[in-house]
């Protein structure tokens, strides 16, 4: 599983080849969260600082997410996407 980003201490990851819809996996400090790729949370759950710089990450990085779910779902490196500044 592809890490594609790092910031903060939450760590950003795309499996290869996943199911829909379309996401991506964060972990901060022992919690573990899916979101979709517009940032609207699927499964889990992380303390609210990190869910609020996640979502705020994938609405600025929404472009580079979906040709990273792209590159994943063919089994292809997805690539890094920068971090939130």
């Amino acid at each position: 599983m592809p890490r594609i980003c790092h910031f903060y201490g939450i760590t950003i990851l795309m499996f290869f080849g996943d199911h829909d819809p379309p996401h991506f996996h964060a972990r901060y400090s022992g919690h573990n969260a899916k979101y979709r790729l517009d940032g609207s949370l699927l499964d889990g759950s992380l303390p609210r600082s990190a869910d609020r710089l996640v979502r705020e990450w994938a609405a600025a990085r929404r472009t580079e997410l979906e040709t990273a779910w792209e590159r994943a779902i063919r089994h292809e490196t997805p690539g890094t996407i920068e971090p939130l500044e």
